[in-house]
């Protein structure tokens, strides 16, 4: 499974010509038949990016609100992405937490909202460098997991993106064998925390730094279901990360 949260990207900077690259990208080349592929985009191109990918192409908002409705200007509702023709949504990545200010409570009750409204969620959780540094990320990452939990309906529709804050945009990569440590260990905490059944079928992805050039290493690894793509989703290389298990 590989998302492309940058696929028509995070940043201000991006417009409707942007997307037309990993849109034709996506159209034309081969991908491995087992992955499956969504790309993440504003909410001012969610109907656009909808309209130009793929039918088998999923797409994803990159936030939303935990009510359906009310005074919340400038949010917006799981209902409102639906009817732009999406069925996911990406909740709690990094930015949203450490630069919105998000706290682990408001992103569980998100994802209640979105799982209850229909959505399938991708919920993203990671420990900062000096969280790393001071040996605290299961300590970090549990807690985000706990908080979850509660808000969770339906596992089937839930996939885990977890990505290490100190490896995002900054050209730093965990190594597979750091990766594949954190995701284990967030396999047996659902295992003991959740049931064997949800720790066993529960993807969870990782995002940290991901590109063509890492991205078969980190497949190989027994606990990484797939990649949460950043600014890698908007080269033709893209399909190199998709295919990344074939």
């Amino acid at each position: 499974m590989t998302f492309a949260k940058d696929a028509s990207c995070c940043t201000y900077s991006v417009t409707s010509v942007c997307l037309r690259h990993p849109a034709n990208t996506l159209t034309r080349q081969c991908l491995c038949f087992i992955s499956k592929v969504v790309v993440g985009c504003p909410q001012c191109y969610l109907m656009y990016t909808r309209e130009h990918m793929p039918a088998n192409i999923g797409v994803a908002a990159q936030n939303c609100y935990k009510t359906a409705k009310g005074a919340f200007t400038g949010e917006i509702s799981p209902a409102m992405i639906k009817d732009c023709g999406c069925e996911w949504v990406i909740l709690g990545h990094s930015e949203r937490r450490n630069v919105f200010g998000e706290p682990d409570q408001l992103i569980s009750e998100k994802v209640g909202h979105a799982l209850e409204a229909g959505l399938k969620v991708i919920p993203c959780i990671g420990e900062k460098l000096e969280e790393r540094e001071s040996n605290r990320t299961e300590e970090v990452v549990f807690a985000q997991m706990k908080a979850l939990v509660p808000n969770i309906s339906d596992w089937s529709r839930v996939v885990i993106a977890y990505e290490p804050v100190w490896a995002i945009g900054t050209g730093k990569t965990a190594t597979p064998e750091q990766a594949q440590d954190v995701h284990a260990k967030l396999r047996q905490w659902l295992r003991d925390n959740v049931s064997p059944q949800v720790a066993e079928s529960t993807r969870i992805i990782y995002g940290g730094s991901v590109s063509a050039g890492n991205c078969k290493e980190l497949a190989k690894t027994g606990d990484i279901d797939g990649f949460l793509v950043g600014g890698a989703s908007l080269k033709p290389d893209f399909v190199t990360i998709i295919n990344a298990r074939a």
